[in-house]
């Protein structure tokens, strides 16, 4: 009688341990789990408004009156971080709403603490939400005193420091500036400590690039820049050296979590930033990343749960410790279901 040849040579063993669910599960390299999503939130002025964003089925515009029941529904899925973005009431040259005490963002971290104080409530550090102009930080000036069309850095990180202090004031457990100015970590941590959040830690959006994959969140949270582009001050796609720079700057002005941004078209940085650097590491899960799934699955193209849970998984496996997605509610149910 002949014996096969994969009887014989060492590579039979591995289909040995994919026989069934139960034995893949158990040998399973990279767990995904509910406790590693933050959840982003887009909170509006109003009241009882639970408005759907076209472009992110599934994801809405919410009141403050809305929050403590998606508090509620997060716990019960293991859900324990959320990331929040605000829609101010009006918008000015300077982003005044950004940094208002009594900011839209500002009264969402004191209602969902209140609500649900074990929660962890990470407030984007942003002033494009807030501008007329839409961009990261405030305009600089010409000579006439008129707006010349670029970004002052310097003049912007004193805005962008005022920000982080009034959200920690108001509750925050991270402040996280996805602005991408030069020296804002620096800036926000002089400020937070000189007014007594020593304990505040930074969670940076430290290799943030320009990409083609924020087309929704700009929509949904009406920060799509008036002219022009980003470029200037996120990263350019092709660079991954600079993104390891940019971490290893962040770090050494005081950031307690870096963060890759988008996730899926830079697993590779995801992979190599988790080599290098020890500290806590976080990937956005983007909104167009979010689209591109869910518009597929409508056409039929692709299985959701399949496709997001595999998406998921290979973020985790390049290196994320923290995951910012808008899939997690739905992904939270899927993971309950395996449990």
């Amino acid at each position: 009688m002949t014996t096969s040849i994969t009887t014989q040579l060492p590579f039979a063993r591995f289909r040995r341990l994919r026989r069934s669910a139960a034995l893949r599960r158990l040998v399973r390299e990279t767990r995904l789990s509910p406790a590693d999503f933050v959840y982003p939130l887009f909170v509006v002025h109003g009241q009882d408004v639970r408005e759907e964003i076209p472009s992110m089925p599934g994801q809405h515009h919410l009141s403050l009156d809305r929050l403590a029941a998606e508090a509620q529904e997060l716990r019960s899925l293991g859900v324990r971080a959320v990331l929040l973005f605000g829609l101010p009431a009006a918008k000015d040259d300077a982003g005044g709403e950004a940094y208002d005490d009594d900011g839209i963002v500002q009264q969402a971290v004191r209602v969902l603490k209140s609500a649900d104080p074990d929660l962890v409530v990470i407030t984007d550090v942003c002033l494009c939400e807030y501008t007329s102009h839409g961009h990261c930080g405030i305009l600089s000036l010409s000579k006439d005193g008129v707006p010349d069309g670029e970004v002052d850095n310097d003049s912007s990180l004193e805005l962008l420091a005022r920000t982080a202090v009034s959200q920690a004031r108001s509750g925050a457990d991270l402040v996280a500036p996805s602005d991408m100015m030069d020296g804002r970590v620096a800036a926000i941590r002089a400020a937070l400590d000189a007014d007594g959040f020593v304990n505040t830690p930074i969670m940076s959006y430290a290799a943030k690039y320009a990409s083609a994959f924020y087309g929704p969140f700009r929509e949904a949270a009406e920060s799509a820049p008036q002219f022009g582009d980003r470029r200037g001050y996120q990263m350019d796609p092709p660079n991954a050296r600079e993104a390891l720079r940019e971490i290893e700057a962040d770090i050494a002005e005081g950031a307690d979590v870096v963060m890759v941004k988008p996730a899926l078209p830079y697993l590779d940085v995801l992979s190599q930033a988790r080599q290098r650097f020890d500290l806590p590491l976080a990937a956005y899960n983007v909104s167009g990343e979010y689209a591109m799934l869910h518009a597929a699955a409508r056409n039929g193209w692709l299985d959701l749960r399949a496709s997001v849970l595999e998406a998921l998984t290979s973020i985790k496996r390049a290196g994320a410790d923290i995951i910012i997605t808008y899939h997690a509610k739905e992904a939270a149910r899927w993971l309950q279901d395996e449990a």
